[in-house]
């Protein structure tokens, strides 16, 4: 019996709360005015110091009574009740002294209409192993050991650094142990994963959501930890170590961050306190109907400073380098997804979610103002203006945005028949046209990869050899493109089937020599993209392009020239677009000289079919283009030829 009672034990008095963590009343102004940034370091479980137990504190300010259930009372919401503080917050909170270091708990949460209802943290730092939903008290103290890339990185995410990122699901990226088929752990991938990385020089690696998710087939982006990483693959200490390792390699971290909708499972957010309180209460503005999720209310303040202070957690306490703004379109229009009569205009009539806009805003002022070496990056479809430009401008103000655009049209093209691709011409060259008026990224993402779409390979007309080539050209193109580059896993060694969130990649295709060809050209296009800077010094400014050539339509043949900052960094990117080789194909030239082949898609060892210029060609003094001088090159079949000055070939 004595046992029993000590276990059960009860709420202790406010006296015994931890200063460092308690919630003051200028924290209580901030929450209320939604400018709170770091909310998780006030609300959530919070061990005590220099004592036994934890401090529990809560917003649930509709409830009519909140405890605190876990493994250390049976689960009883009759034994450790938290008190409302009285002050209009809506905060309850109080000390359990038999809540140690991960213990399993939730808020049991009387609503007013008499329903109870057991929640998971909001602010829970760890969370059980799905498909169990409880949060775990836990404490994020790790000895990080990437103070030199944390003290440069400033440079490495600049907008005019090299950004060639690989995108990746962490639990399907490479499947192993007993079974053959269990998903590497963080610390596991500290490993496989950093070394291939390496390898193959990406200069990031983006993750896609980590976010603690009940629902595996989500990806992630439906989640309901967003402050915790998911316990699928490990502790958060251990995905601390993975970041730790990446940035040894001097790899950045991009993380997938969704602020746009969560799921209504009944552990999560969803009527978290017997009322809408995270999310609005008309389905009209409140449910997604695509996703049949919930859509945060952007009005509320405290629903903005949850939101902004998960953004700042994962920059903080998890060195995330940039954050990938997840489905940022859904966000800016209230009729996104909706048919007429679904939706409710703003306070002008128009379809702009201003309460949204503004919050983006203030998040991305927040995270600048905080991180100033750190990036955002908006997953934005339309063409909403200044999506990359600050807010003091009248834009978005994050520091990068997603070029779906050039992501459609260009994989349109290449899904044409060469024979025909002169009659689709436009959707080459069409993306020059807006180029620079947003700061670029261009993604071929795991979207593009799902659902029946198939795989890029899969993609690609013509027989198999004709579809590697297409492929390695696509590739060629991208990286000479203006804008950051970012390839989703797999197409890096050209898988041929979908993308299985429950298989991993299809590793064993690299013993046969067109896939492992094609992983070749993929590190050397990576290699030489960072070794010159006019691939990604000027990506953003007009004068970082020019065309040669965008008219030779019959024969859909593209030339242009990448410029960097010094009049010497010069890039000539060539495109045979067709199965035809062309020989003595002339093409101008600013700089007389030796001009050295520094990439060929076409060589024998990516798979191609070994035809090119020798390593190079001496220019002619031949106008063209009007160039006063011009190269006569031997364009392969399907093929990128990347050239540059002789004095800049080695970067």
């Amino acid at each position: 019996m004595e046992a029993t009672m000590h276990k059960r034990g009860s709420a202790a008095s406010p006296s015994a709360r931890d200063d460092s963590v308690r919630l003051t009343d200028h924290d209580v102004y901030l929450l209320k005015e939604g400018t709170h940034h770091r909310l998780y370091d006030k609300l959530g479980a919070h061990p005590l110091t220099g004592a036994s137990g934890c401090q529990f504190a809560l917003w649930a300010p509709n409830a009519a009574s909140v405890s605190v259930i876990g493994d250390f009372n049976d689960w009883s919401g009759d034994v450790h009740p938290l008190a409302a503080r009285g002050d209009g917050s809506g905060v309850w909170q109080g000390v359990v002294a038999e809540a140690d270091l991960g213990a399993a708990y939730k808020y049991r949460i009387l609503s007013r209409d008499g329903r109870t209802l057991d929640k998971a943290d909001p602010f829970a730092f760890a969370c059980e192993r799905p498909p169990a939903t409880a949060s775990r008290v836990w404490q994020l103290d790790y000895a990080w050991g990437d103070g030199e890339w944390m003290h440069g990185r400033a440079a490495r995410n600049a907008l005019d650094a090299p950004w060639c990122v690989y995108e990746l699901h962490l639990g399907s990226w490479l499947r192993a142990g007993a079974d053959g088929n269990s998903p590497l752990s963080y610390r596991e991938l500290a490993v496989r994963l950093v070394e291939y990385v390496k390898e193959m020089g990406y200069t990031h690696v983006e993750l896609m959501p980590v976010m603690e998710h009940p629902f595996y087939g989500s990806w992630g982006y439906q989640c309901t930890g967003f402050f915790a990483p998911t316990s699928r693959y490990g502790t958060p200490q251990d995905f601390m170590h993975l970041v730790d390792a990446l940035h040894h390699a001097g790899i950045g971290v991009i993380l997938d961050w969704v602020p746009s909708h969560f799921p209504a499972d009944a552990h999560g957010l969803a009527r978290f306190d017997g009322t809408y309180l995270y999310e609005h209460e008309d389905p009209r503005q409140g449910y997604h109907p695509e996703w049949q999720s919930c859509i945060f209310n952007y009005g509320r303040n405290e629903v903005r400073g949850f939101l902004a202070s998960s953004a700042l957690f994962w920059l903080e306490h998890y060195h995330a380098d940039a954050l990938r703004v997840d489905a940022v379109a859904s966000m800016l229009y209230l009729d996104y997804g909706r048919k007429e009569g679904e939706w409710i205009a703003n306070e002008y009539g128009g379809h702009e979610n201003l309460q949204a806009v503004a919050f983006l805003r203030q998040l991305n002022e927040a995270v600048y103002r905080e991180h100033p070496d750190v990036q955002t990056i908006a997953e934005e479809s339309t063409a909403w203006p200044m999506v990359s430009r600050p807010a003091y401008l009248g834009g978005l103000g994050f520091g990068m945005k997603w070029n779906m655009g050039w992501m459609h049209d260009t994989l349109g093209y290449f899904q044409e028949d060469p024979v025909h691709r002169k009659y689709h011409h436009d959707r080459l060259t069409f993306g020059l046209w807006y180029a620079f008026t947003e700061n670029f990224v261009l993604s071929l993402s795991h979207d593009e990869v799902v659902y029946g779409k198939g795989s890029l390979l899969r993609k690609m007309p013509g027989d198999e050899w004709q579809r590697f080539a297409n492929l390695r050209l696509l590739m060629g193109l991208m990286y000479a493109h203006p804008g950051k580059k970012l390839n989703f896993m797999g197409g890096e060694f050209a898988q041929w089937n979908e993308w299985n969130h429950e298989a991993g990649l299809d590793w064993h295709l690299l013993d046969q020599p067109a896939h492992a060809g094609m992983r070749r050209w993929m590190q050397d296009l990576n290699r030489s993209y960072r070794e010159h800077p006019a691939l990604w010094q000027r990506d953003f400014a007009a004068e970082g392009f020019e065309w040669v050539d965008c008219h030779d339509v019959e024969h859909s043949i593209i030339s242009f020239l990448r410029k960097g900052a010094r009049p010497g960094d010069l890039l000539l990117a060539v495109c045979n677009m067709t199965p035809v080789p062309r020989a003595s194909y002339r093409v101008g030239v600013p700089v007389p000289g030796h001009w050295r082949e520094v990439l060929n898609s076409d060589a024998g060892l990516y798979g191609g079919s070994g035809q090119g210029n020798l390593g190079g060609v001496p220019s002619a003094p031949v106008g063209a283009q009007g160039q006063y001088h011009s190269l006569s090159l031997t364009l392969p079949p399907l093929s990128v030829l990347y050239l540059a000055p002789a004095q800049r070939a080695h970067g």
